[in-house]
């Protein structure tokens, strides 16, 4: 029997060079995935998936977010914990040229650069939360803590 290599990401490779434990899920992507279809295509609690978000302040100035997927970020407490008076959501044909990464796909692991990183406060209480692996089809289950160190993040209070 021949074994299937698995594709690694940036984000999986970072992981291994750091030696952060993680579990990658890989499933068939839909033309129209979300995180609630994710959440059933691994067999995880939607409550556990968390999807990453890029804002900008302006010129050169990129934060990233990464909340549950049933929540809306909330801009004003993004722009808060960010110290900026301001920001707003990146456009998506602008997505892969700041962080290296396409929409469904974008991974708080292993952008083009190390932006500003907030998880919400939720991740807090979990032993583990499943973010994208940087690719469509493939998700990183990993403890909140190892992100956070990965990323260099904060936990914040980000969503409505």
């Amino acid at each position: 029997m021949v074994k299937q290599k698995i594709s690694k990401t940036n984000a999986v490779r970072i992981l291994e060079q750091q030696k952060i434990n993680y579990q990658l899920f890989e499933y068939e992507v839909d033309e129209h995935i979300d995180g609630i279809s994710v959440a059933a295509k691994i067999g995880k609690d939607v409550s556990l998936v968390y999807k990453t978000l890029v804002t900008t302040a302006g010129a050169g100035k990129f934060f990233v977010f990464v909340i549950p997927v049933l929540n809306e970020l909330d801009l004003k407490k993004c722009a808060k914990v960010a110290g900026e008076k301001r920001v707003e959501m990146i456009y998506v044909n602008d997505l892969l040229n700041t962080t290296g990464y396409i929409r469904g796909g974008c991974s708080p692991i292993g952008m083009k650069k190390l932006f500003p990183t907030f998880v919400h406060d939720s991740a807090r209480e979990l032993d583990f939360l499943i973010v994208s692996a940087g690719k469509r089809g493939m998700q990183i289950q990993l403890d909140p803590n190892d992100l956070l160190k990965v990323t260099k993040g904060k936990f914040a209070n980000i969503i409505k």
